[in-house]
């Protein structure tokens, strides 16, 4: 088993998608380190030998940011936003989407479930 930045990668996938399961490399990022570390894209994560593990390892250690690193670098830029009070650390705080999508309608994702309001009597005359 195949263990990169403090991640268990999966045994019976191709090489390229195992390492999509480490947080801050997709697709792309990913060919790119197996093409540089000399390994085929086709060849699964179980067939990899300990050069190869090793050489993608320090790939990833020298060249990239991922996982925790990445994660706070994230959060930290978020407080950020919050902190200077800018319309995007605004929309985070409320739980609203930051990226200026309609929220009149859509957005449930951010906003969680619907929050039925009852309707107000009309006053008899």
């Amino acid at each position: 088993m195949a263990r990169i930045a403090g991640i268990d990668l999966p045994k019976n996938k191709r090489g390229v998608i195992g390492l999509t399961y480490i947080y801050g490399i997709g697709p792309s990022r990913a060919a790119k380190i197996l093409s540089t570390a000399g390994i085929s894209p086709d060849k699964k994560v179980n067939e990899w030998s300990d050069d190869e593990q090793n050489a993608i390892r320090n790939l990833i250690n020298t060249g990239f940011k991922v996982e925790g690193a990445l994660r706070s670098e994230t959060q930290l830029n978020i407080k950020r936003l919050t902190d200077i009070n800018s319309y995007r650390g605004i929309r985070h705080r409320l739980g609203l989407p930051v990226r200026g999508q309609r929220s009149k309608t859509n957005a449930r994702t951010r906003k969680g479930r619907r929050k039925t309001i009852a309707n107000k009597k009309m006053a008899v005359k």
